[in-house]
């Protein structure tokens, strides 16, 4: 690759700039010839009153905003690095928000002449390259961002770009979208750092036993998402139809495209599965209410999901001392279940650490994690016993 550095200044690489507020990205800028956010870019995500507004206070301190690299591109050039600075720039000049000067919030167009000036005469250092997309591509991925490091998705959508990348960011990495509020009761992330779009790549990827890396580069140059959009949809609106009470939070990132694979060819009752929800969700046994969902898709077979709380030392204590006392007065063992067997173990008397606490009714079936509801018995009838 053949890098060639290049000056301009802040007025000329906004010259013409254009930002997507639906999109959250800076568009073009060197009177058109700039191509801010290529696909290969990562969303916008200096817009947090922080990052966006230390750009501008560096530009007025007369600090450098560091190297920036464009790719030449024949008729036009794309900022390989840089383009969060640069969309910094372009939103402040253009009104897009405000900084704090000397205590008082300033737009660009209420600051001084000579800080206007200072900004927009501002000597950026850009080196212009020129490669192979395979050789832009690598080092888009080594290179620094501004600090904040690209996530695996921002990388994926760098290696993969194309058309299916740039369908799939207008669907799902866009903020706009009016279906970001109802995705995000069951997924984790930011949209605009693609954790949406990575989600939906994980699901369906899957569902073919492919890696998004596989299906990304499978479905590279696709004019379209149909199959992307619409297995998306049919996990979230599944989820949607079995448990219809308002989402609770521990529903929020889990594997909804794994159990949908799993279960979505079971019938259940919408109003059963929200009663035993709200039932769980208020037990206060139940130490892992994210473990809720595929415990009751899997119809209550496996409680281990729950981690549902044991009993506590004190409690297997006192259920000890009563049962061994009971067993000493009928001079029997202290393990039931060995009480009314017929071999030597009939009036043996273990010790507390040769017997495991029990649930006399099973958790699973209305049992109690009280004392009332706690047993010892011997270990080996324990653990025969399970959950019956």
């Amino acid at each position: 690759m053949i890098a060639t550095l290049r000056h301009y200044d802040v007025g000329e690489i906004v010259d013409g700039f254009v930002y997507n507020e639906l999109e959250g990205k800076g568009l073009f800028g060197l009177a058109g010839r700039l191509v801010i956010q290529p696909e290969y870019q990562r969303n916008y995500i200096y817009n947090d009153g922080k990052k966006d507004v230390a750009v501008i206070d560096s530009l007025l301190k007369g600090y450098p905003l560091g190297l920036i690299y464009f790719v030449d591109a024949g008729d036009h050039l794309e900022v390989l690095d840089g383009q969060q600075r640069i969309t910094s720039v372009g939103r402040f000049v253009t009104g897009k928000f405000a900084i704090k000067v000397d205590g008082r919030e300033q737009t660009f167009s209420s600051l001084s002449l000579d800080q206007q000036t200072k900004i927009t005469d501002s000597d950026l250092l850009v080196y212009e390259c020129e490669g192979t997309e395979t050789e832009i591509k690598e080092w888009f991925k080594t290179i620094n961002i501004a600090g904040v490091p690209l996530n695996n998705q921002e990388l994926l959508n760098a290696i993969y770009s194309g058309p299916f990348v740039t369908k799939a960011k207008t669907e799902f990495s866009n903020s706009g979208n009016a279906n970001v509020q109802k995705w995000s009761a069951y997924i984790n992330g930011d949209v605009q750092r693609q954790q949406v779009l990575e989600t939906a790549l994980k699901w369906v990827a899957a569902s073919h036993d492919q890696s998004v890396d596989a299906y990304m580069a499978a479905h590279r140059q696709d004019d379209g998402i149909a199959e992307l959009k619409t297995y998306f949809t049919s996990v979230i609106d599944w989820v949607g139809a079995v448990f219809t009470a308002p989402p609770e939070p521990p529903m929020r990132g889990l594997d909804w495209g794994r159990l949908y694979e799993e279960f979505h060819n079971n019938a259940y009752n919408p109003a059963t599965m929200d009663a035993e929800v709200r039932r769980l969700m208020g037990d206060p046994a139940v130490t892992s209410r994210k473990g809720i969902y595929e415990y009751l898709l899997g119809g209550g077979e496996h409680p281990e999901l729950l981690a549902i709380r044991l009993f506590d030392e004190k409690t297997k204590a006192l259920a000890y001392r009563r049962q061994t006392d009971q067993a000493e007065t009928d001079g029997t063992s202290n393990c039931p279940l060995c009480a009314i067997g017929d071999n030597a173990n009939k009036t043996r008397v273990y010790k507390i650490g040769e017997m495991d606490a029990d649930h006399v009714a099973a958790w699973s079936r209305g049992g109690e994690t009280t004392l009332a509801n706690c047993e010892m018995l011997c270990v080996t009838h324990n653990r025969a016993k399970g959950n019956r």
